[in-house]
């Protein structure tokens, strides 16, 4: 295939705004899977991803389209919407040079679609503006076509970026138009060498019979299987044992040229040898490594352990496997006294930890312990020394603080003029900073705020959706640590029968202390299964007793088998039933199923 026919591109959009149909449309019109085995989602391949309907990792996939009698090879990489995965998009975007931006139109542009723009605008790709949806009654053509074109142009004429094309994804409305625009717009790839190869690594995966498979974009030269290659980071050298393009499955070809995206399968069974953004050159006069990734930063901490002690390196090797497919999980062992060895782990947000913990259950069959999330706090000792405490567990007691320090996020809300009121009063419960607001379109106003992360973490994109009845957005990203006002946070135990469970600790604001102790006793009540002896729960914090409740024990009738007769025969018996309930209180140990610490993470 001549480079110059060659067009690779992403879809870019925020959550349900149709990626993964347009896709859909995509494949079917260009004749890349056969109709009788079209499905819906087709490249989305998870099952979690086909259960929930959203897109968690993005997909490659070659198609091949006539226009004008001319063959083009086009190169789409499907993203994730949700923001928990918006590493997952800067990836593909660094592997593209142009970018479909699908705008809702019955939503309009969304606060998540602002910050995709500025990912693809910094990295200079050609941006193509799509309204989807138009045949559905509710849709407002005009006014989302205004805000678009404020978005991209910031106040120049529609013109000026070639027109914003109409389509319906779903009945594959305009699809073909945008095909053919794609073809005009986007530009072909550019490359500096022919016979030196270079290719940056997007993705990659691990299989047990062929190791390490990489996802490469090439950029320079070519690569076949045979060819002696080497990764620019760690210097492992490896020959190519097998090349191929995403139809969307792996196939095998027979090169992969400068331009193509594809995979190479190296043979590696070391799975921490690759890395995305590391570079595959040649092993022979080799090219100058690429220009790869930023590092994604955790924003939520939480230890995992297993069920068993014998279950640790099972859990050990799962995490492994699953930081292959998705290199923006992270985590280390630790130990705690009470569950034993686990390993802290690192996410990006509250979906991708239930994501993560859900596919743990699934693929590995793991039913692990999930300790309360939390986020890193930096902790200035009395004697000036420093220390980052990421668990509740570890949080020292007030009078051993001089200083907390905690990351602050900026985020940006779309909302609609009348919602102000309601969402202004959850922002103030939430110690949100509102820095500016600006009207954006005739029916939507944007807020600009600060606010504490771990203020984020506490329900509160959920609690947004509530109050504006669904009709709001919102992107943000960390910014800083801030020092916390003295006192202002302090952690919150539960003890269940008088034990500490420290997967349940938290850090909480002093200010909320006593409405979260209730809330969490009330919640632990409510799941727990009831044992042979009555429990009590209680919530601990400022050195005293904030809430307590108690589940009432299970009761056998050890008189049912009893038919008349003398009533101090059921006396004794309920007597002998009383001690017996007494000992089990002193001597028995609640165990607590591994559902009771997930849902106590979920809302």
């Amino acid at each position: 295939m001549n480079i110059e026919n060659i067009r690779n591109f992403s879809i870019i959009a925020h959550i349900d705004h149709g990626k993964s149909t347009l896709a859909d449309r995509l494949l079917e019109l260009t004749g890349t899977i056969e109709k009788r085995k079209m499905k819906e989602q087709v490249l989305d391949q998870m099952e979690l991803e086909r259960e929930r309907g959203i897109t968690i990792k993005m997909q490659p996939v070659r198609m091949s389209y006539q226009s004008s009698a001319v063959s083009y090879q086009l190169n789409l990489i499907d993203t994730p919407g949700h923001i928990d995965f918006s590493y997952e998009v800067s990836r593909a975007l660094k592997a593209v040079e142009g970018a479909v931006l699908l705008v809702d139109a019955t939503q309009g542009v969304q606060a998540q679609t602002m910050t995709v723009v500025e990912m693809a605008k910094s990295l200079g790709l050609v941006i193509i503006p799509v309204l989807n949806k138009i045949d559905l009654a509710s849709a407002r053509i005009n006014e989302t076509k205004d805000e678009i074109n404020r978005l991209l142009n910031v106040g120049n004429p529609v013109s000026d970026i070639g027109g914003i094309l109409e389509i319906s994804a779903k009945t594959g409305e305009g699809v073909e138009k945008l095909l053919e625009e794609i073809v005009r717009r986007v530009p072909p790839p550019k490359y500096e060498f022919k016979d030196r190869p270079q290719a940056l690594i997007f993705d990659f995966e691990y299989s047990n019979h062929q190791g390490v498979i990489l996802y490469v974009r090439m950029t320079n030269g070519s690569v076949k299987a045979g060819d002696k290659l080497i990764l620019s980071q760690t210097k492992e050298k490896f020959t190519a044992g097998e090349v191929g393009i995403f139809s969307p499955n792996r196939c095998r070809a027979p090169i992969l040229n400068a331009g193509e995206i594809g995979y190479i399968v190296t043979n590696i069974k070391k799975p921490s040898i690759a890395a995305v953004g590391d570079s595959v050159v040649s092993g022979e006069n080799p090219l100058p490594p690429l220009s790869g990734y930023f590092q994604p930063k955790p924003v939520v901490w939480a230890s995992v352990y297993p069920p068993a002690a014998d279950d640790f390196d099972n859990l050990r090797q799962a995490l492994e496997r699953l930081r292959l497919s998705d290199s923006s999980l992270s985590f280390e062992e630790e130990s705690s006294g009470a569950l034993g060895r686990g390993f802290r782990c690192g996410f990006l947000g509250m979906l991708h930890l239930e994501i993560i913990t859900e596919r743990l259950r699934r693929e590995f069959g793991l039913n692990i312990i999930i300790a309360s999330p939390t986020i890193t706090y930096k902790i200035q000792f009395n004697d000036n020394s420093e220390k980052e405490i990421y668990s509740p567990v570890f949080f020292p007691d007030e009078d051993q603080i001089k200083k907390i320090f905690e990351p602050w996020v900026e985020m940006q809300i779309i909302t609609t003029p009348d919602m102000l009121g309601p969402v202004m009063q959850l922002l103030h419960e939430h110690e949100a900073e509102i820095m500016e607001t600006e009207q954006f379109g005739d029916l939507r106003t944007i807020l600009n705020i600060k606010m504490p992360l771990r203020e984020l973490m506490r329900n509160f994109f959920d609690e947004l959706k509530s109050t504006t009845s669904g009709y709001a957005s919102l992107s943000y990203k960390i910014t800083e640590m801030r020092e916390v006002p003295p006192g202002g946070i302090v952690r919150l135990d539960i003890l269940v029968a008088e034990e500490l469970v420290p997967a349940f600790s938290r850090i909480v604001s002093r200010k909320k202390i006593q409405k979260e102790a209730e809330e969490a006793s009330e919640k632990l009540k409510s799941i727990l299964p009831r044992q042979l002896f009555s429990v009590k729960i209680q919530a601990r914090g400022l050195g005293r007793i904030l809430a307590s409740r108690s589940v009432s024990a299970l009761k056998k009738n050890v008189t049912a088998h009893l038919y008349g007769g003398d009533r101090t025969r059921k006396m004794k018996l309920w007597q002998k039933q009383k001690k017996g309930k007494k000992r089990l209180k002193e001597m028995g140990k609640v165990n607590i199923p591994q559902e009771v610490f997930v849902k106590m993470i979920q809302k």
